[in-house]
């Protein structure tokens, strides 16, 4: 087998890995939680979280990742040759499919109404009028898959070009464009009639909000809004030069990350402040909630492109991520080029997107556990596989590896402080099995 693609520049490192944690959750998913669990409180438990929790099992999975220097279904097996880790790696595959099969259908939507403010479909449409397009658009059988292959095929083209020059590329091309977009928003916002009040329920605390449902939502998002236990950081790390400093990269992506969050409430709490809608709706707040707001700007055509275009750009770096940990597994153990690897990937996520996405009509009765596909999909990813593999992940880097060999990799041509390193150590072997085991219950109602 030839020798294995490396990120050729740390810029490229620093891009695609943050492409892959930045996504539609950052965009509505981390303003829709705030506006839910008491706004700046909500974002001083998801600091803490992120500093205690992501960023020590980022480090973990990129130390197993650049160790191995394999895909995620083998790292394991090479680390600790003859045992059953494996299972690990093999969660993550699991956990990717399944996510881009909801995932397409939902950047198949945003494709969908980028395409629409391209025509000026929005403009003089009331809010029931755009609730009642968004209904019969996502409800119809046929209208939703043309964004979805469109999405398909943009993920196909971008990996097939392989490691530097498909992912590094594109991310070094969407990452600032993602956030000049989101700059140029931010602005936009801070002219608006309710900034003040927007942003002072960003950024003020009340104490009196805090309660273990916002600690514990906020150990969740911090788990799912970098990437944890989907094999991405570990599939990425392996691609990393010897002389990355991995602490560094977990840092600065978890701050990009953490940066892109705030960015996107500075954008979402003004406007609903401003024209007095509730923060805490769902999809809605993108698909009938903001094109609505979006009218009352002056030049709403604009506006309604760059916004569209924002989403899809997170949407694209998340899903090639996703895409990147399945087609290097493929492509490296079957030994198949990454052209038919990746196609083969895209005719599994195209059946199971086409089944997602007639689950909001015409499959809405075919249900799993009492959910429909889609929800059972975003349900059994979301609250087994992720927690399940990031605990194993957690216990195989505290427990199973040699502290030595975990230490050695850290430090790789940088210098580490012993105190710090005993600190992730302590975050990765305590506190990070115990955060995952309290969503685990939590998120299936066993745990108040």
């Amino acid at each position: 087998m030839s020798e294995r693609a490396l990120f050729a520049t740390k810029i490229g490192v620093i891009a695609s890995t943050v492409g892959s944690a930045i996504g539609l959750g950052n965009i509505w998913r981390f303003p829709y939680i705030t506006g839910q669990d008491g706004g700046a409180i909500f974002l001083i438990a998801y600091i803490i979280c992120i500093l205690l929790i992501g960023i020590p099992l980022m480090i973990a999975e990129f130390i197993v990742g650049r160790k191995a220097k394999s895909n995620v279904g083998r790292a394991f097996t090479r680390l600790k040759p003859g045992s059953h880790w494996n299972i690990v790696g093999y969660i993550g595959i699991a956990a990717c499919i399944i996510i881009l099969g909801f995932y397409m259908v939902i950047s198949g939507w945003v494709t969908e109404y980028l395409i629409k403010s391209f025509s000026n479909e929005f403009i003089g449409k009331s809010s029931a009028e755009l609730a009642a397009n968004f209904n019969s658009f996502v409800t119809d059988p046929y209208r939703p898959l043309l964004g979805i292959f469109i999405f398909l095929f943009l993920n196909y083209i971008i990996i097939i070009q392989g490691v530097t020059k498909g992912i590094e590329r594109a991310s070094n091309i969407l990452m600032p464009l993602l956030f000049v977009i989101l700059i140029v928003f931010c602005v936009k916002a801070l002219f608006m009639p309710g900034m003040k009040e927007g942003l002072a329920y960003l950024f003020s605390p009340d104490l009196s909000k805090l309660n273990t449902k916002v600690v514990l939502d906020a150990l969740g998002q911090a788990f799912f809004s970098l990437s944890i236990g989907m094999g991405i950081l570990i599939t990425y790390g392996s691609y990393f030069k010897r002389n990355t400093n991995l602490a560094s990269t977990a840092s600065i992506v978890t701050f990009l990350n953490l940066l892109m969050a705030i960015l996107a409430g500075m954008i979402i709490f003004p406007a609903t402040f401003s024209f007095g809608i509730n923060p805490t709706q769902g999809p809605e707040l993108i698909f009938i909630t903001l094109p609505n707001v979006l009218q009352k700007f002056a030049h709403p055509h604009l506006w309604s492109i760059l916004f569209f275009l924002l989403v899809a750009v997170a949407a694209i770096t998340s899903t090639i991520s996703l895409c990147e940990v399945v087609v290097a597994y493929i492509h490296e153990e079957f030994r198949m080029s990454r052209n038919k690897a990746a196609l083969i990937l895209m005719l599994i996520v195209a059946v199971l997107s086409v089944l997602c996405s007639l689950s909001f009509g015409v499959l809405k009765e075919a249900t799993i556990f009492g959910r429909t596909i889609f929800d059972f999909s975003d349900f059994f990813s979301a609250n087994i596989l992720l927690p399940s593999s990031g605990f194993l992940l957690a216990i195989f880097v505290g427990w199973k590896m040699r502290s030595r060999y975990v230490y050695t990799e850290l430090i790789s041509n940088n210098r580490l402080p012993r105190p710090l390193f005993h600190a992730i150590m302590f975050c990765i072997r305590y506190l990070a099995p115990v955060s995952i085991i309290f969503i685990f219950l939590s998120s299936m109602g066993l745990f108040r």
